[in-house]
């Protein structure tokens, strides 16, 4: 039996308005990137806060230049010396932004998805639908499509705002009900009823007519979108089995009270003929006992199938993870090669191999033609994806296996990758800058030689196992280099007649997050998109670029590098705010390449302040484009279809289709689409989730296009959940039943006491009941009332010192209502205890958008983990009201002045809001409570 190892480093789980960058006369408007990115980092210091004082810990964010995802994540860190995260974080915000960017491409036409042509109900369902989404991807642990849904739908939301009169109706607070599906959203126009008169020429102040205004009327018809209306383990992978476990549950035991420990792990066992089942948990006690759980019987060394379990592996890992993969044996699957190539570039995760046993002479002994020649996939994989393929004896695993250990260090950066094939002699140089730590140079190769030479001068060979600079470790293949990270400029020699790899690391604050955009012509006229897939062959490309960590990092040059290192593109560096470039690139190279990043951290510069990045994940070019279209969530038990496009700039032929999902719901898809030279070609693929899926599951689906011949593909790649009609959008209810106290002035001597009942009627059923508020103890007992109802009894006791409570109460569903209580008026001293009932008490109007209290259980608090998991359970309805706070806050600071004009679209009278650069002020330091 063979297997993926695949253990996720932390990060935080958190994610006229243009989609992304405006290009024309609005250049100073607030970008719908913009008011996103702030919504999440104030949400997400506020929930840090939250937890800080909860735990007994100081809180501090730094005043003064904004809030950004590194000052952010530095004070959320538990330890002041901790360097995670903060990629992680920045890449999560990207994931979000780009899902909300998308809408103005996907749906550029669709007026539901940009609150335009009076579709508020529409547009109010999308949001509601979404919401019932993430939470049920939450309930799953499948994260990273939450973030993608939590994009889509705060794009309507904002643009709400920006392409309705609410404003104009003197509004003052957000549209709460935008995210209640139970409540109306407004007086709404009727769609055959005019509702404002044509713009005098470029000014279209006061356009809205006043009967509209007068009876209170919610309109958007000025501004239409739509011009047209298992197996059993083989005996001989026993030794990698004790190996592994071994290393990893080492790396559990030594991680899991540290501020660094993994996030989740993911194990996948693959042989022949299966393949599977993923075990994915964040409880690393169930990962070990699945783990202890493996066992090598049987055995045989014949073609296995390891590229469908490292299919499992990339589609149920975040992006940005390392996957290790363990195998004896040659892979039987290669014709998922191009799938599992477009995973690895899509997710930017890294793989790496430990291959043991020699597989040259198990080829001598395969008589399919079929079969490549051993490592040279697993290599081409591992070069693809910035990892490492180690060849190696079983001897030699438990001297290999440091590698698995260096990928858990800390904030791990890529500083050099080079890959040569066929190998020759080459001097390297690469930038060390004083925030890094523990350098480290791996090269894999047979054959070779190699001498480094530091900053200061001194030298040392591979033939100096012990030396000035460091130590070096041979491992089959793997040469391993552990030296001092002097800062400055390092030089490295190879020499080899062989392919080699080369590879050089360190830990430091100081990374990059990237991602290809284009320009398009949105609804807000030029804008860029983000785009997916590879780079056009021969064009050009433009590159986002966001550098978190350091003190004050400056990119000086970013260019795009030949794997060959025959070539180099330089990009044209454009800063766009802080931290964040657009770089251009005239023409992208036909080969493969990767991004090499450079500058310098603070001033003035020099060559200790130096930094020098590099992508690892290999980029490639296509002739083809392929684009794909999944209309919301799928639905257990109904025929859900997925359609797609496929365009070529080559030759005419028939083009090979690929359609996999990983959780075999497809029920028919083409084989094949036959396209003209310089055309295009529809298809889709259908798909049908059987009735017992669980709400919440995350399915991706990949859709490979390749050429005839196979020398050219590409792909799109697509999370869709499933989702289980949601009817209950009803609030649990809260009836205070008693109230009693014998509070005196000595409140630390006197305690006071609150019965309630909790209902959902005929809802989905309380799922939570927690302390938001109050150092008190609760307690809960359920009994079944009147009509069959479930009734959850809650009894809160606390100090008369702590006379608040606010408890939470959720549904199976997600909805949220709140109870809440105080005693602040002191009664008179009495030696008995007054009993009082209280009348019934429903849900505050909006409980979801209330602001979470400062009052929060100290450390010592026996609910703080009740406390935690309401605050998870609110976050999704506090991040959204956070950001219609914010909007709103923008909007109103621009509601009296004159609008933006807009070109003239099908006579339809249209507003266009362009915020300033004193509103972009306004979201920037205004506290939303």
């Amino acid at each position: 039996m063979n297997w993926i190892l695949l253990v996720l480093l932390p990060g935080l789980l958190l994610p006229g308005f243009q989609a992304f960058l405006a290009l024309g006369p609005f250049g100073e408007s607030i970008t719908h990137k913009h008011i996103t990115e702030q919504a999440i980092l104030r949400k997400a210091r506020e929930v840090c806060q939250a937890l800080a004082i909860a735990e007994g810990r100081d809180f501090h964010i730094p005043t003064g230049g904004g809030l950004s995802a590194s000052t952010v994540q530095r004070a959320c860190s538990p330890s002041p010396s901790s360097l995670l995260s903060v990629i992680k974080f920045k890449a999560s915000i990207l994931t979000v932004y780009k899902s909300n960017a998308a809408v103005d491409v996907i749906h550029l036409f669709s007026d539901e998805h940009h609150f335009c042509g009076e579709e508020f109900t529409g547009g109010r369902n999308l949001i509601t639908n979404g919401m019932a989404s993430i939470k049920a991807n939450v309930r799953q642990n499948n994260f990273f499509s939450a973030r993608l849904t939590l994009g889509k739908i705060l794009h309507p939301l904002q643009d709400f705002y920006s392409h309705s009169n609410w404003i104009e109706l003197n509004k003052k607070h957000p549209n709460n009900n935008l995210i209640r599906a139970d409540q109306s959203i407004g007086n709404i126009a009727d769609k055959n009823t005019p509702t404002c008169r044509s713009c005098s020429g470029e000014n279209c102040k006061d356009n809205i007519l006043p009967e509209i205004l007068r009876e209170g009327k919610l309109t958007s018809a000025y501004y239409s979108m739509n011009p047209f209306r298992s197996g059993k383990p083989a005996g001989s992978m026993s030794t990698e089995i004790q190996e592994v476990k071994r290393v990893t549950l080492s790396i559990i035991n030594r991680k899991k009270t540290s501020s660094d420990k993994p996030s989740s792990y993911i194990l996948v066992p693959f042989n022949d003929p299966g393949f599977g089942p993923l075990t994915k948990t964040t409880d690393s006690d169930i990962f070990k006992q699945r783990l202890n759980g493996l066992r090598a019987s049987g055995g045989g060394d014949v073609p296995e199938m390891c590229l469908s379990g490292l299919l499992l592996a990339l589609r149920g890992a975040p992006p940005s993870s390392d996957i290790f993969v363990f195998t004896d044996a040659p892979a039987k699957d290669i014709h998922l090669k191009s799938t599992v190539i477009a995973l690895i570039e899509s997710t930017k995760s890294k793989v790496t191999f430990l291959l043991t046993n020699a597989l040259s002479a198990r080829r001598r002994r395969n008589s399919n033609p079929e079969i490549p020649l051993g490592n040279q996939l697993y290599q081409e994989l591992a070069e693809a994806s910035g990892g490492q393929a180690i060849v190696i004896t079983k001897e030699m695993l438990p001297q290999a296996t440091d590698i698995i250990v260096d990928s858990f260090n800390s904030a791990l950066v890529t500083v050099l990758q080079v890959v040569r094939n066929p190998g020759r002699a080459e001097k390297f140089t690469f930038s060390v800058d004083a925030s890094m730590r523990n350098l480290t140079v791996y090269l894999t190769g047979n054959s070779l030689t190699f001498s480094l030479n530091s900053p200061s001068g001194v030298a040392q060979n591979s033939a100096v196992s012990d030396g000035p600079l460091g130590r070096i470790k041979v491992v089959g293949n793997l040469h391993t280099f552990r030296m001092d990270s002097q800062a400055g400029l390092w030089e490295i020699a190879v020499s080899s007649t062989q392919s080699y790899t080369l590879k050089v690391t360190g830990q430091s604050s100081i990374d990059f997050v990237y991602t290809f955009v284009e320009e398009s012509l949105g609804h807000h006229g030029r804008d860029f998109t983000f785009k997916e897939g590879r780079l056009h062959a021969g064009g050009n490309a433009t590159l986002l670029l966001s550098v978190v960590g350091g003190d004050s990092p400056r990119v000086t040059e970013v260019s795009l590098v030949e794997v060959s290192g025959l070539r180099v593109e330089n990009g044209t560096v454009k800063e766009l705010e802080k931290g964040d470039y657009l770089v251009s690139f005239e023409k992208v190279p036909d080969e493969k390449c990767v991004i090499l990043l450079k500058g310098v951290d603070g001033m003035p510069s020099s060559p200790e302040n130096s930094f020098q990045r590099q992508s690892p994940t290999q980029l490639r070019t296509s002739n083809l484009t392929v684009t794909a279209l999944a209309n919301g969530t799928m639905e257990p038990g109904l025929p859900y279809s997925v359609s797609f496009t496929v365009r070529t700039n080559g030759m005419a032929g028939n083009y090979t289709i690929q359609s996999r999902d990983d959780k075999e719901f497809i029920t028919s898809a083409l084989s094949s689409l036959l396209l003209e030279s310089m055309g295009s070609a529809q298809g889709s693929v259908q798909l049908e989730a059987p009735k017992s899926t669980p709400s919440g599951t995350d399915v991706t689906l990949t859709i490979v296009a390749e050429s005839p011949g196979g020398t050219d593909f590409n792909y799109a790649v697509l999370r869709i959940s499933v989702l289980n009609k949601v009817t209950d959008f009803s609030q649990p209810v809260c009836q205070v039943v008693s109230v009693s106290s014998n509070c005196t002035k000595n409140c630390s001597q006197s305690e006071w006491e609150l019965t309630a009942n909790l209902t959902d009627g005929n809802g989905t059923g309380i799922q939570s009941v927690t302390v938001r508020l109050g150092d008190g103890t609760l307690n809960t007992t359920t009994t079944l009332g009147e009509g069959g109802i479930n009734i959850t009894m809650a009894t809160y006791s606390a100090s008369c010192c702590s006379p608040d409570v606010e408890v939470v109460v959720v549904d199976a569903v997600g909805n949220v209502g709140t109870c809440s209580h105080s005693i602040r008026v002191m009664p008179s001293p009495s030696p008995s205890m007054a009993t009082s009932p209280s009348p019934s008490m429903a849900p505050s109007p909006s409980p979801s958008m209330a602001p979470l209290s400062h009052h929060y259980p100290s450390s010592t608090s026996p609910h703080l983990v009740m406390f935690l998991a309401a605050l998870l359970a609110a976050l999704l309805a506090a991040l959204l009201a956070a950001l219609l706070a914010a909007l709103l806050a923008a909007l109103l600071a621009r509601a009296t002045q004159s609008r933006a004009p807009t070109p003239p679209s099908h006579n339809m009278c249209k507003m266009w809001r362009s915020l300033n650069s004193d509103t972009e002020l306004n979201i920037l330091v205004t506290e939303q409570e």
